[in-house]
């Protein structure tokens, strides 16, 4: 009768194994609370000459602060003459321009940050 009762507690055993999934909820939270990954970055899609605004003696298209939403252009990068619109593929508020204007970027350089609402 003995032996019947081990392995009954065996299966008690393995339970306190469940609440694994919640600690692996935990550390995602941990992530997000570390607050630069919540933003999202705006990467250059292309190698060329970033420009802040559309030509000198106009404002710049964004500025920190302000928000944006998907589809507006952020910046310009001029590539072999051609200046290609980069246009926001998200909505939120700009956090940080990473780059100078008239800087040459590479391609996948961040270019801007955005916390996203």
């Amino acid at each position: 009768p003995m032996q019947g009762q081990m392995q009954q507690a065996i299966p008690q055993q393995q339970a306190p194994a469940a609440p694994a999934p919640q600690a692996a909820a935990g550390d995602a939270k941990e992530s997000v609370s570390d607050g630069s990954d919540k933003y999202i970055t705006v990467k250059s899609p292309i190698i060329g000459t970033f420009y802040r605004k559309p030509s000198p003696d106009k404002d710049v298209f964004v500025e920190v602060g302000d928000t944006i939403k998907t589809g507006d252009v952020l910046c310009v990068i001029e590539a072999m003459k051609l200046f290609n619109e980069i246009e926001s593929e998200v909505s939120g508020k700009i956090v940080k321009v990473l780059v100078d204007d008239s800087s040459p970027v590479e391609f996948d350089q961040p270019l801007f940050l955005v916390d996203p609402s």
